[in-house]
């Protein structure tokens, strides 16, 4: 396996009392979080920590108080809406999933009080004697959510599956490489986007999560994994989650083993009624999702530097690209795009090495 381990939670602890001139360097939003959390727990003292980290701008924090402890999310309405995250928290909580308790909503301040499901991610302890059951975990979870009644959330649609994956050519081409693709490419690029597009659309729809992934599920006693970071959920094509979780942006397993799973599931699904797809057509969506995933995820990596200052995806973008360059490899429909990724591929490795933590 080759693995790229996720940061832990930090363990920079805020002191339970502050003085005047520590209060001064405060913005005014740390003190709305501690006044907001201090008014939630009735006055009692607490110890305030960062918990993870995140893409978006929400953050999560650690709140400790009488031998308990809680996730306080952070998420600015000006900035994020946290409507999503409560309505599928409550959807996953009805399914018996394990997604965190909602204690505490206060969506005008934009701060949430959250059960906290400890911080073991599965990026922190996957290895090749774990995965058999922490994937059989993940993958019973996701059978559960595939179940899960979709009508009702936002489509995965021909225009969001476009916009996705755009963000490749305009971050990681144009702003990141500094490429300005010609008319050529273009031609190319609608055509590649097409393929793409009709074989998410082909597929049945169900619940997807749209990142599962080995950062966002955690390591629990019981009811394993917990499912947090869901508030993106579609309508979509029954393959997006799974290869999520199988071609993880983070992690690597080989590719005989992940196409062993992949189809493992994809008996489950049949036999559940979920799909009639024979190996062949499953092996294909699978793929081309994940081809569209991939791109979508490398233009977001190279965005979240370029944009919001965070540097540290860079590295993820050559193992990402490296299962679209596999998919182009064995398909000549993308030959020119796979010599694209192999052109590219030591500029990126070493803009990834140049802005290494």
């Amino acid at each position: 396996m080759i693995k790229s381990r996720a940061r832990g939670p930090l363990a920079l602890r805020l002191p339970l009392a502050q003085n005047a001139a520590q209060m001064e360097q405060e913005t005014p939003r740390q003190r709305q979080r501690q006044h907001w959390v201090r008014e939630r727990l009735g006055g009692s003292e607490f110890g305030l920590e960062p918990a993870s980290e995140d893409a978006s701008f929400r953050s999560y924090w650690r709140v400790s108080t009488g031998g308990r402890s809680y996730i306080l999310m952070d998420a600015p309405p000006a900035r994020e809406d946290s409507r999503p995250f409560v309505k599928v928290a409550e959807k996953l909580l009805g399914a018996g999933l394990h997604a965190p308790r909602l204690y505490e909503i206060d969506l005008d301040a934009g701060f949430l009080l959250l059960e906290d499901l400890g911080s073991t991610l599965y990026a922190d302890v996957l290895d090749e004697s774990t995965a058999p059951h922490l994937y059989r975990d993940a993958l019973d979870a996701l059978g559960s959510m595939q179940k899960l009644a979709c009508g009702d959330l936002p489509p995965y649609d021909e225009a969001l599956l476009r916009t996705e994956m755009s963000l490749f050519r305009d971050w990681l081409l144009i702003r990141h490489l500094g490429r300005k693709p010609g008319a050529r490419f273009a031609a190319r690029w609608e055509e590649l986007q097409a393929i793409l597009v009709a074989n998410a659309l082909q597929q049945p729809v169900v619940f997807v999560h749209r990142d599962y992934h080995c950062r966002n599920l955690l390591v629990c006693e019981s009811r394993n994994p917990g499912i947090v970071d869901f508030q993106d959920a579609v309508a979509g094509p029954i393959t997006y989650d799974l290869v999520s979780l199988l071609r993880d942006c983070y992690l690597a397993w080989p590719p005989e083993q992940v196409q062993s799973w992949a189809e493992d599931y994809r008996r489950r699904a049949c036999a559940g009624g979920s799909t009639t797809a024979d190996r062949a057509t499953w092996k294909r969506w699978f793929d081309l999702t994940g081809f569209q995933r991939q791109l979508k995820a490398a233009g977001i990596f190279c965005r979240l530097w370029h944009r919001d200052g965070k540097p540290g995806y860079l590295k993820d973008i050559p193992r990402t690209l490296g299962y679209a360059r596999a998919v182009c490899a064995g398909d000549a429909r993308f030959r020119w795009f796979g010599e694209l990724l192999d052109e590219i591929a030591p500029e990126l490795d070493q803009r990834a090495q140049d802005h290494r933590w």
